[in-house]
């Protein structure tokens, strides 16, 4: 069994840049990469919003980066996945496909994914019309027609947040009012370039194959039971994200949602020595740029832990 100082698991941008922060430190961390290295970037084209490029950047390119910084300061990186872990004795036990590992600290920033509708046509044009984040991808509908599908806080958010942007935004719910928090509903109704399509749900996105490029999306109404086609620029899936926290239930305390509670201003999780960054634990921001300064908070964490228990 191997033995390591620092166990990253996940390599998005809060694992790559605890990575950073950890070989920086002479920790020789271990980076497992996980089934989707890169994490989420990996499928965003145009990156306008990461401080420091006057152009926007490719989503995989700046992932490409951020491991090429992290390999550069000495972080070895395991093309594997991790199948279970034993927070339970004071060394802690991983167990991926591959290998099994014993870390005195243990950094988890295994990210979080979209929740998509698996309609027709939706991950043929993601990234190219369809999308799950306004913040990360509005700027490129500005003064375009627009899409949003959802009824919660998710939807409401992105839906206020595009209308700023766009010339209009649509949005449908599959019920006849939202769940959104009230405040949110109000600033919602008030927007004048704002229109909504209730008791609907969208069954398709169709769009130029050739193009690369959404069209329009098809909607059922439930009630009517009657089709129709809606012409748009982009379409928004606001139906809320999940923590990739599966393996660790019952391991850590997390919400009823499966993000994993930390302590305030802090990556410290319920156990000690386990730290958790990014989109694991964050549920209000989830920004690439939010994930990289928790990485960096867990990476610090990490190495202070082990100098109290002069493990270093």
């Amino acid at each position: 069994m191997n033995k390591e100082k620092v166990l990253i698991i996940g390599s998005g941008p809060a694992g790559y840049t605890a990575a950073i922060y950890a070989a920086r430190a002479g920790l020789n961390p271990l980076l497992i990469s996980g089934l989707e290295p890169g994490g989420q970037l990996t499928i965003t084209t145009d990156v306008e919003n990461f401080p420091g490029f006057e152009d926007p950047i490719q989503g995989p390119w700046l992932m490409e980066q951020m491991k090429k910084q992290a390999v550069a300061y000495g972080t070895r990186i395991m093309n594997d996945y991790v199948l279970e872990v034993d927070f339970d004795k004071k060394i802690h036990c991983v167990k991926t496909e591959k290998d099994k590992f014993t870390s005195h600290t243990v950094i988890i920033a295994t990210g979080a994914k979209a929740k998509w509708l698996n309609i027709e046509g939706e991950e043929k044009f993601r990234g190219f019309g369809v999308s799950a984040c306004a913040t990360c991808d509005g700027f490129f509908y500005k003064n375009k027609n627009v899409a949003v599908v959802g009824g919660g806080n998710t939807a409401v958010e992105e839906a206020l947040f595009l209308s700023n942007l766009c010339n209009k935004v649509v949005l449908i719910h599959r019920r006849d009012q939202l769940r959104a928090e009230k405040i949110l509903q109000e600033r919602l109704f008030e927007k004048k370039n704002v229109e909504f399509i209730w008791n609907s749900e969208v069954q398709k996105v169709l769009g130029d194959n050739e193009k690369k490029v959404i069209t329009s999306i098809e909607i059922l109404d439930s009630k009517k039971n009657s089709k129709e086609i809606l012409n748009i620029d982009g379409f928004f899936v606001a139906i809320g994200h999940s923590p990739t926290t599966e393996i660790f239930q019952k391991k850590l305390k997390m919400d009823d949602e499966g993000y994993i509670f930390t302590d305030a201003d802090s990556t410290k999780t319920s156990v000690d020595g386990v730290f958790a960054a990014g989109d694991v634990t964050d549920k209000v921001y989830r920004q690439a740029v939010t994930a990289a300064g928790m990485g960096c908070m867990s990476a610090l964490e990490a190495e202070s832990f082990l100098t109290k228990k002069n493990l270093i």
